[in-house]
């Protein structure tokens, strides 16, 4: 029997199919290929009825090519060595692929949340920031931080408290940790960016009717079929804005199981009836299914793992009857599962591409933190001067006389949140156009993910060409 390889050696086997498409020295490439820095650390906490844990964690920051390093931090029972490494890795990738001026890093605390109070995660995520401080794994200019699987801007919130007050420079220390909170530096849009950006991502590749055609798609999102795994933050911001675009949802799934209506499913219902009863089973006109990982082989047009990693392996790829992998999460598939998928068809929209919306949404709020300035504030009242102008000289050259809320909604200058989701659709679709052209020139053995890694890896080693280390 085969023994399946680790989630760091998928990410490698990515990026070696794709440096094959490169003659650059084999030093540069095992440069950018490695992991620079891997800091494991113990530490103890106290518990509230007393006792002292002590809980491990890690912090990794695979490439210094550019600085700060960038990667979220999870809380998570799964985290190990391993896992924070390969999401490190892809951080590096996204950030370059997405031309966000970051290399990749991660970290990890190995807890179940769900097993401490309020005030033992305070003392978890203050402690974890105090050791990244001593060891120099944080700050505006080295490494920022943001949220993961796990962790949200409440955490967020504490670790820009904790390191603010550890370090000497004041002033642009907000910029040492994204997903904060608005009202201590964090940006409007944030929350939902990475499930925006999934969908972006996702109507992007469901404009292109040259790449649906071989699947038996028409173009566009409306009344295509979509089942959600994962109703976190970015699956559930995924599924809303989905639905918002006119796809059905024919399933949804949680840990405790999933749930399948081929008629469709109310998004917010189903919320609702999770909050009450804490679980999506039982939900009125739904079958229930007992596994989530049921919900994988539903029949379905598009297909969104927003759980973790390795959730669709060699075992049930031969079952999954999707035409769209459209990954959310980091590393759903497995490298055996895809090619699997890829040999039966299967269009795989890879997560190095799809779910970037956050890191870049998290890339704004670092540059607010740094400016001092909210988006918008400089230009919005001014645009909307000019818009009324045009209005006016509309209405004396044509006796139209617009109402005042036709007036408002036309001269509507660009506040912060719009400012940002314009930011982040931008960048979505110009990044997927990029790496379907390189798709596209590779030719048709290539397939998006490789094409993604073969752009990423080719922006790293330009920045690596330019510092005259190489050749």
């Amino acid at each position: 029997m085969t023994r399946p390889i680790s989630f760091y050696q998928q990410v490698n086997r990515s990026f070696d199919r794709a440096a094959a498409y490169f003659d650059h020295d084999p030093s540069l490439l095992k440069q950018i290929r490695g992991c620079n820095s891997v800091y494991h650390v113990n530490f103890p906490i106290r518990r509230d009825d007393g006792s002292i844990e002590v809980i491990q964690a890690w912090r990794v920051e695979h490439s210094h090519h550019k600085l700060p390093t960038k990667g979220g931090i999870r809380f998570s029972m799964a985290v190990n060595r391993d896992e924070v490494m390969a999401l490190a890795a892809l951080m590096t990738y996204k950030c370059a692929l997405m031309d966000l001026p970051f290399g990749g890093a991660k970290g990890g605390v190995r807890i179940s949340r769900q097993s401490y109070s309020e005030a033992e995660l305070e003392r978890i995520t203050r402690r974890y920031t105090y050791e990244l401080v001593k060891k120099n794994f944080i700050g505006p200019g080295l490494d920022v931080v943001a949220p993961d699987f796990g962790t949200g801007p409440r955490e967020m919130a504490w670790i820009a408290d904790a390191y603010s007050s550890l370090v000497p420079d004041k002033l642009n220390a907000l910029a040492c940790v994204t997903g904060k909170p608005v009202g201590i530096g964090g940006v409007r849009g944030r929350v939902e960016a990475t499930g925006r950006g999934v969908v972006f991502g996702i109507r992007e590749a469901c404009s292109v009717a040259e790449d649906l055609r071989p699947l038996g798609l028409d173009p566009g999102l409306e009344g295509k079929r979509v089942v959600v795994q994962g109703l976190g933050n970015v699956g559930y911001h995924a599924a809303k804005f989905l639905q918002e675009a006119g796809a059905v949802l024919v399933g949804l799934a949680e840990y405790e199981g999933a749930i399948h209506d081929p008629k469709g499913l109310d998004l917010e219902k189903v919320v609702a009836h999770r909050r009450e009863t804490g679980s999506i089973l039982g939900f009125s006109g739904a079958a229930d299914l007992p596994s989530s990982q049921d919900a994988l082989t539903l029949e379905c047009d598009i297909l969104v793992p927003a759980a973790l990693e390795n959730q669709i392996t060699h075992e049930n790829a031969p079952g999954i009857r999707a035409k769209i992998v459209a990954e959310a999460a980091n590393g759903p598939t497995t490298a055996d599962a895809e090619e699997i998928l890829r040999d039966r068809g299967i269009l795989i929209l890879p997560d190095v591409y799809l779910n970037a919306g956050g890191v870049t949404v998290s890339y704004f709020e670092w540059l607010k933190d740094l400016s001092h300035v909210r988006f918008g504030r400089m230009d919005k009242r001014f645009e909307e001067g000019v818009h009324r102008g045009f209005l006016q000289a509309i209405e004396k050259l044509t006796d139209r006389r617009f109402t005042p809320a036709e007036a408002a909604a036309l001269t509507h200058g660009p506040d912060e949140e719009s400012l940002v989701n314009s930011g982040l659709e931008e960048t979505m679709v110009s990044a997927y156009h990029e790496l379907r052209e390189t798709r596209n020139r590779l030719g048709a053995v290539v397939d998006l993910r490789t094409a993604a890694f073969v752009d990423a890896i080719d922006k790293i080693a330009r920045s690596y060409l330019e510092m005259g280390i190489w050749p």
